[in-house]
């Protein structure tokens, strides 16, 4: 796990560039949506990878933990909506099985991560105090 004091940016995070691969995964996945899905399905599940992401960066430049552990679990639970967002499309004849865990494959391990920064994050706040 990363130092959060040494760390300089967001983006050298582990858990910021997993969620980021998921958001790239993503953002291809949803081109193959029929048009009438473009303002439902589509539209939530890029806003939802786009979310994960956001809020671990505005966690971080929060610089008080208990902030930073709040956005955290935000984007924790956008990866989960995400996950619900793909398995809608695989029920819905949307998306692939093979697609489907991929993807699930991807947003595990940066829920994974995601857990693991909160925990060093709250960890780090008990030995501050």
């Amino acid at each position: 796990m990363e130092d959060r004091r040494t760390v300089r940016s967001f983006e050298n995070l582990e858990v910021w560039k997993s969620s980021r691969d998921v958001r790239l995964f993503v953002a291809e996945l949803v081109n193959k949506l029929p048009p009438d899905e473009r303002y439902r399905l589509r539209d939530q599940m890029i806003r939802a990878a786009r979310s994960a992401t956001a809020n671990i960066a505005e966690g971080f430049g929060r610089f008080h933990y208990q902030e930073n552990i709040q956005f955290c679990r935000q984007a924790r639970g956008s990866l989960y909506e995400l996950l619900d967002h793909l398995i809608t499309g695989n029920d819905e004849n949307l998306f692939t099985s093979q697609e489907v865990k991929q993807a699930r494959k991807l947003i595990e391990k940066a829920i994974a991560l995601c857990n693991g920064y909160i925990g060093y994050l709250e960890k780090a706040r008990e030995s501050d105090k």
